[in-house]
Order: structure tokens, then sequence, then C-alpha cells
């Protein structure tokens, strides 16, 4: 039995539990202390959205040169990383799909998976230890910047493979009510 999920849009207060959403401030979280203008008024600094934790290792950054995904896509493995953050940013001005789970023990069928769509002007960081899909891209290939621990000791990416779930993501939806992810088997 094939189960597919439809992509909703990403959010901050939906992602929270898996992690951040990188894109600046909106007007009712701006204060002086998070969002300010430098360089004689010509950028306004939209400050410490959020911090790379790592244990041990270096703070990195590398580019990730991603196939573009065809529809419906097709999930394979999930993933976590122990020892620090993981952070993407689209490069192309391509929208992509996120898929996670809880940090803890590994998701044990398709229930246990959130997807979101993400625009291209968003950047997302999984917290350690929160299970994810590889990216996911969507249109064409697309570059991300990623930032994460590099150089450090220890098996820092552990993988779950999941292609025996036969699950199918869509976006067809993708633009709906947020707070509404539909699943349905086939």
């Amino acid at each position: 039995m094939t189960t597919t999920i439809i992509a909703r849009p990403l959010t901050k207060a939906e992602f929270a539990p898996y992690g951040t959403v990188i894109e600046p401030y909106d007007k009712e979280e701006q204060t002086s202390e998070n969002c300010f203008f430098i360089n004689k008024g010509y950028a306004c600094r939209h400050h410490a959205i959020t911090q790379a934790t790592l244990d041990g290792g270096d703070v990195g950054f590398s580019i990730f040169r991603a196939k573009k995904r065809e529809l419906p896509i097709v999930l394979s493995v999930m993933e976590y990383h122990p020892f620090g953050s993981q952070a993407f940013f689209s490069m192309n001005g391509q929208d992509y799909i996120v898929v996670v789970a809880p940090a803890g023990e590994p998701p044990r069928s398709a229930a246990d998976l959130s997807v979101f769509y993400v625009k291209s002007h968003q950047g997302v960081q999984y917290d350690a230890n929160v299970w994810h899909h590889p990216l996911l891209a969507l249109g064409r290939d697309s570059d991300f910047l990623v930032i994460d621990r590099i150089n450090g000791e220890g098996n820092n990416c552990y993988e779950l493979a999941i292609d025996d779930w036969q699950v199918n993501i869509e976006v067809e939806n993708a633009h709906a009510d947020p707070n509404t992810q539909s699943v349905k088997s086939i």
C-alpha cells in the first residue's frame, strides 16, 4: 500500500519542534535587539535568527548540489546528526521539500513524518538528532548552502532506509492551509 503525503507550507510555529525557519523577522517579531540598521542605514540586520550548534569539530560552509526530484517524490531514507545542527539555504531561487520526524527514536511509519513545502527565500536549520530526509529539490537541479559540523570525531550521520514504506510526497496543495497535512493511503 502506498501512502501519499501532501506537503504543507513551512511556518515557524509548525517547524519549531524540529529546528528553525531561517527568514527575516516579521513585524510582530522585530525588536531593537534583533532587527536594526547597519552600514549607514543601507541594510537592516535581522540578528541571531538561529545559531549553529555542535559537539566538537568546527562549523563548516559547504554547497550541496541536489538533483531535481520528479513528482510524486518517493522517499527512501531518513537520517539524523547527533553532534550538531544542519542548515540549508536554496541558492538558485528554487522551492524545495523538507521531510522531518522528531528527535529520538527512529520514525516507524509515514504517520511519524511531517512534510513541508519550503519557499526559495526560506532556509531551515535542523536541530541535532532530528530525523530528516536528504534534500528534495523541486523544478530543477539546485545548489544549497549548507552550514553544519565538520572535522569532528565520531559518526555524525545515521541513516534509516524507508523505501519499503512506499511513501510518496505531492505538492499540489502546498499553498493551502498551513495547519493541515493531508495523508492518504492507496
